[in-house]
C-alpha cells in the first residue's frame, strides 16, 4: 500500500518525554517526505506551540499541515494560510466557566499567544511548560476575552477530572466538543471539531483518500481519527482504548514508535 499522508499526534507520540523530537524520528520524517508523503501534525496544542517542531520537520519545504487545537484550526505550513477555524463564542466560554465553579476546577484559555485564566493553579503551569506560552491571570477573565476564542481546558487532578468529566457529559451533550487529551486537561471546543472531522476537510481540500492515510496517537483525542484512517497506529505507550481502535501497535514514543512505524509501512524497511 502507497500511503500518501501521514496524521501525527505530538505529545507522548511524535515527542519524547520531554518534549524534543528524536533525530532518529527526524530523519525517518524527512525520507517520508522526500517520497512525496504529507506530514500533518494534529494536536491539541495551541498553533503556537507547534511553529518551532514545524520548522524542525521542514514541513513548509515539503507542503505539510497543522491541525492545532485538536482540529480547530487547519493551517498550510508552506503558504501560512488558514483553511478552516472554528471558534466558540464568548457565552459558551462564560458558561464553561460557570460550570467550571460549580464542580470545582480550574479553567483556562488563550488568546494573542498567552494563556489566559482566573485563577493561579499547578496545571496551567503545566500547560506553560508544555506549550511555552506566558500566563496571563485574569480576575475579570470573562470580560478580558474577546467575542470568540477557539479552546477552553478545564483543569484537576486526573481522577477528580474523570469523574467531572462524566458528570458534563449530559450537560454538554452536542452543544460542544469535549476530549481528555492529557490526565489533567478536559477540552472543549466548537460541536464540529475533532481530529477525524478536521482530517477528511483536509482530505477533500488537497484530494487524499482517508484508506491513503496512516493516523498514529496515543490518546483519547486521538481514537476518532485512528478509525478513520486507512491504517490507525497505537503507540505503545498509547492507553488501552487506543490501542483498541488501531490496526496496529508500534514502540512507544521514548524508542522512536513513530519512525519504526514510518519504515515499516512507508519506507518498507
Amino acid at each position: 500500500m502507497d500511503y500518501k499522508m501521514v496524521v501525527l499526534d505530538l505529545d507522548d507520540t511524535l515527542l519524547l518525554n520531554n518534549g524534543k523530537i528524536s533525530q532518529e524520528n527526524k530523519n525517518t520524517l524527512k525520507l517520508a517526505q522526500e517520497k512525496g508523503v504529507k506530514i500533518v501534525l494534529a494536536s491539541g496544542r495551541p498553533t503556537f506551540a507547534i511553529r518551532q517542531i514545524v520548522e524542525e520537520l521542514e514541513l513548509h519545504k515539503y507542503n505539510g499541515y497543522i491541525l492545532s487545537y485538536n482540529g480547530a484550526k487547519i493551517i498550510d505550513c508552506n503558504s501560512c494560510d488558514v483553511l478552516y477555524e472554528f471558534n466558540i463564542t464568548k457565552e459558551q466560554i462564560k458558561w464553561l466557566y460557570e460550570l467550571a465553579l460549580d464542580h470545582d476546577v480550574f479553567i483556562h484559555t488563550y488568546m494573542d499567544n498567552y494563556i489566559i485564566t482566573p485563577h493561579d493553579n499547578p496545571y496551567t503551569y503545566i500547560e506553560s511548560e508544555i506549550t511555552g506560552m506566558k500566563i496571563k491571570t485574569c480576575s475579570n477573565f470573562i470580560d478580558s476575552l474577546p467575542n470568540y476564542i477557539i479552546k477552553a481546558i478545564m483543569l484537576q487532578s486526573p481522577e477528580y477530572l474523570k469523574e467531572v468529566e462524566k458528570k458534563l457529559k449530559p450537560i454538554i451533550s452536542d452543544k460542544l466538543y469535549m476530549t481528555i487529551t492529557k490526565p489533567y486537561f478536559l477540552e472543549f471546543m466548537n460541536k464540529d471539531v475533532d481530529k477525524s472531522r478536521s482530517i477528511i476537510r483536509l482530505c477533500n481540500k488537497i484530494k487524499i483518500n482517508i484508506e491513503d492515510i496512516i493516523a498514529i496517537g496515543d490518546s483519547y483525542n486521538d481514537i476518532s481519527m485512528i478509525k478513520l484512517a486507512g491504517l490507525g497506529i497505537a503507540m505503545g505507550n498509547a492507553i488501552e482504548e487506543v490501542k483498541n481502535a488501531s490496526d496496529f501497535i508500534t514502540d512507544t514514543n521514548e524508542n522512536n514508535g513513530v519512525s519504526k512505524a514510518i519504515e515499516k509501512f512507508i519506507l518498507n524497511k
